[in-house]
Parts: structure tokens; C-alpha cells; sequence
């Protein structure tokens, strides 16, 4: 067991971040990571000694996201924009502050597929081929879905939210 933790433990500040960027929330964010150490010491045997630890960590961290959001989105609970109003900055300008709380409902903007890539790639540093894995998808398809999150983020900060018209029959 001290094997397990000797492993997981460097990879709780990543996880942490990923959760936190995903949910927006302090408390949320510890419980998601919580329960992704806990399936993870479950699940240890089924481990692919030969794979990427960090990348298979993201992975069930990932899924149990998406779990949330499915029960979620049975019960109708929703994190609000006022989640993104705590935020604060230690020490930072409120242009800085104007600056993250845009970026943040920039990324709200990007699908849920594009968001974790972007993250994966942009904030947690994993190589296309770590992100592929811990997604389940083909690199070429890491390359074009973070190429189009990159483009949609880019026109978001320049012309702000864009109006999308639906056709109603």
C-alpha cells in the first residue's frame, strides 16, 4: 500500500486542478478527487503496469465527471455564474481578475470534450499521446478537437459570446 500512495500522492496537485477547472467549485472538486484516488486503489490490479499512471488517473477522473453530470443533469442541479465570481487572485489587478473570470466562461463556451482536452493539454501539460489515452480517442482526433477548442477560445476572447440562433419548427 505504501507503493500505491507513493505513487498517487505527486499526482493529487494535477488532479486537483483538473477537477477544480471542470467543476468550479473548492468542495466539489476535493470529493471528485477523492473518489478518483478511491477507484483508483479499488481498481489498482487492473492497472496496465506498462501504461501512463497520470494519463489512466485522468481517465477515471474524467469518467466520474461525466457520471456527475448525468446525474446532474436527471436532479436539474447546475453550478451558476456566481461560482465564477468567487474567484479571486491573490494580489491581482482587476483587470487580471476581468481577464480569468472571461477566460473561464470562455472554456463554459467549448463542449465538455473540447474543455478536458484543452486542460489536459494546456494546464496539465500531457502530450497528445497521454491526452489520446486518457480519452479514449485517436491522436488525430486530440489534434483537430484541441485545434477547433484552441480556434472557438481565440474568437471568444476577441468577439465576445456569439449569439446562436436556433430554428424552432
Amino acid at each position: 500500500m505504501d507503493e500505491i500512495a507513493s505513487l498517487l500522492e505527486p499526482q493529487i496537485p494535477a488532479l486537483r486542478r483538473y477537477a477544480w477547472a471542470l467543476l468550479r467549485d473548492h468542495e466539489a472538486a476535493d470529493d471528485l478527487v477523492q473518489d478518483t484516488l478511491e477507484r483508483a486503489i479499488s481498481r489498482w490490479s487492473q492497472r496496465r503496469r506498462e501504461g501512463d499512471l497520470r494519463a489512466w488517473l485522468f481517465t477515471i477522473q474524467r469518467n466520474l465527471f461525466l457520471n456527475g453530470v448525468r446525474q446532474r443533469k436527471t436532479r436539474g442541479t447546475q453550478v451558476g455564474e456566481e461560482a465564477l465570481n468567487d474567484i479571486q487572485a491573490p494580489g491581482a489587478s482587476p483587470e487580471s481578475q476581468a481577464g480569468l473570470h472571461d477566460i473561464l466562461v470562455g472554456l463554459d463556451v467549448l463542449s465538455e470534450e473540447q474543455r478536458s482536452l484543452l486542460l489536459l493539454v494546456g494546464v496539465e501539460d500531457l502530450s497528445y499521446e497521454q491526452a489520446a489515452q486518457a480519452l479514449g480517442i485517436p491522436l488525430g482526433t486530440v489534434m483537430s478537437r484541441l485545434s477547433r477548442a484552441r480556434a472557438r477560445l481565440r474568437d471568444f476572447m476577441e468577439h465576445g459570446p456569439s449569439t446562436v440562433l436556433r430554428r424552432v419548427k
